[in-house]
């Protein structure tokens, strides 16, 4: 049993990062990478928490967070689009926008930019794991489905690399970038969600960067979904075997554990790939 809880509370503390990665690969098979990914996560968690609190329902929350941050996405893309912008500039921009939308409206609404909590605001350890673990499994199995069989699905991956192919099919590229910003902003605010649950609050750059590690993850697992996951759980399982080995081994160096995830990471990177 307690090997079960365990391995639950392994896959769940992976959870946010793996739904980062895939968002994160929609962009990357489109050739417009979500460099918004990492403050997207933050503000989402704070659109999570406030939309809970008013409401009183963490369904209404979530839905509302999400419908919210996407909207958003798809009309900067739109915009991107129209104006023929740089969008590695634009996506940057984005970044910026959404951390400081946070700030901003923490300010306005709750009074601070600090942590926020409140008694509507309170999951049980098991719930939010739970929650975790579903969600993400769903979400990436619709995500293999969709990018395998699904006709937009197929159009995307090819629109990194052969739009001009489209192009003669009488499909739009920027329609499919700016679909595949909407996805990578649906993942993205997820992750978002379920971090906020996981704390039962809202923490200033809750993302701690995971936004920035998904994009990294698209390559280390080879632009496939499952591989992705798998380097995630990698990656994440090096992390918690870092944060808790020194309870039970004394005078390794601290320096050599923080290291550590990002060691592993490099080894996967180096694994030829033989497909």
């Amino acid at each position: 049993m307690n090997s079960l809880t365990s391995l639950i509370s392994a896959l769940a503390y992976a959870c946010p990062l793996i739904l980062c990665s895939i968002g994160a690969l929609f962009t990357e098979y489109a050739g417009c990478l979500a460099l918004f990914l990492d403050g997207l996560v933050s503000f989402s968690a704070f659109l999570f928490y406030t939309f809970t609190v008013i409401t009183g329902s963490p369904v209404a929350g979530a839905v509302l967070a999400c419908l919210v941050a996407v909207v958003i996405t798809l009309a900067f893309s739109a915009v991107v689009e129209r104006g023929g912008a740089n969008r590695f500039i634009a996506a940057i921009a984005m970044n910026l926008f959404f951390g400081a939308m946070t700030s901003c409206l923490s300010w306005v609404i709750f009074g601070t930019r600090g942590v926020l909590t409140n008694d509507l605001f309170k999951f049980s350890v098991g719930t939010a794991r739970a929650a975790a673990v579903i969600v993400t499994a769903v979400f990436v199995a619709m995500a293999i489905i969709f990018l395998k069989y699904g006709r937009r699905g197929l159009y995307i991956r090819v629109t990194g690399s052969d739009a001009d192919v489209l192009k003669a099919k009488g499909v739009n590229p920027g329609n499919l970038r700016t679909l595949s910003w909407g996805l990578a902003s649906l993942y993205g605010t997820l992750a978002g969600i379920l971090l906020a649950l996981r704390l039962s609050s809202f923490v200033p750059n809750i993302s701690s960067g995971r936004g920035w590690m998904a994009l990294a993850a698209v390559f280390l697992g080879k632009k496939k979904p499952l591989r992705i996951v798998a380097a995630v759980l990698v990656f994440c399982l090096a992390d918690l075997f870092a944060a808790n080995i020194q309870n039970y081994l004394q005078g390794i160096p601290s320096s050599f554990l923080i290291s550590l995830p990002y060691l592993v990471s490099l080894l996967l990177i180096l694994i030829p790939d033989r497909n």
